[in-house]
């Protein structure tokens, strides 16, 4: 299969989905567990992550992805410790006998692929890792569904997917929770970070204002509000224009950085 190369404009589209990825309201509930899973398990996955240089958070949603979390199971694909692997890729790994350690076993399929603390852990470095891992089948032959491999149970996908290796249906959905929508949720509870995407520092940011339906006259607010909109546009892949209003974009912008919209916004 012919490679994706991380362009520019991929990079962008990348940090698009993500800062405007939101997990479907029917979902909410299954996302946040699974997540609770991995956090759960987090000290197994930085056993792994420690010695690579990779991100546990990486190692993690694909795991879940791969083997539904099963310790028992290679994370090349799935398949049981207790042999070599026998889906693609076959064989795996190359050297030491069965059964496998889960940890023996990560390392060589992340090895494999190549990553290790050299590799770009960007934000739209990580997401093109997770599609990479996954095969650009989407991507290349069927563009007008995004990858239910990352966004499967987000605002980006509503049905089509690959039902059996090389059959395609538009109408079948997706029942696995996209590995993108779990790392966005592990990042607004803070679980993860990525090279390119600082966080605040405690004591940086300025007062919060609350949502306001027209442009506020007290020149307090007017000046809070402002001071608001400055820092948040400090943070990569945000534009707020600093006019002392906060509204819904301001109150957008502001859930992108802290997880969380502007006091009194109806979507809280």
């Amino acid at each position: 299969m012919a490679k994706i190369n991380l362009t520019d404009a991929l990079r962008s589209e990348y940090e698009t989905l993500f800062h405007y990825c939101r997990t479907r309201p029917g979902n909410e509930k299954a996302v946040n567990d699974m997540v609770d899973k991995l956090k759960a398990n987090k000290n197994r996955y930085l056993g792994v992550s420690i010695p690579l240089g990779i991100p546990w958070g990486f190692i993690a949603v694909i795991h879940n992805m791969e083997s539904t979390r099963d310790f028992t199971k290679h994370l090349h694909n799935g398949d049981p410790l207790t042999a070599r692997t026998k889906q693609v890729p076959a064989g795996r790994p190359l050297k030491g006998n069965p059964p496998f350690t889960w940890e023996e076993s990560a390392m060589d399929a992340l090895s494999m692929k190549g990553l290790g603390a050299g590799t770009d852990w960007s934000l739209a470095g990580t997401l093109y890792q997770i599609e990479n891992y996954n095969g650009w089948g989407y991507r290349l032959y069927h563009a007008h569904v995004k990858s239910p491999y990352l966004w499967s149970f987000s605002n980006h996908y509503t049905s089509g997917k690959y039902v059996a290796d090389g059959t395609w249906s538009d109408t079948a959905v997706s029942k696995q929770c996209g590995a993108a929508v779990l790392l966005r949720r592990m990042a607004e509870l803070e679980l993860v970070d990525f090279s390119d995407q600082p966080v605040p520092k405690p004591g940086t940011q300025p007062l919060v204002v609350s949502l306001a339906k027209k442009k506020p006259t007290d020149p307090a607010i007017l000046k809070s509000a402002e001071e608001l909109q400055q820092w948040l546009n400090t943070f990569p892949g945000i534009f707020v224009k600093p006019d002392g209003w906060p509204g819904e974009k301001t109150s957008d912008a502001f859930k992108l950085v802290t997880g969380i919209y502007l006091p009194k916004d109806p979507r809280i």
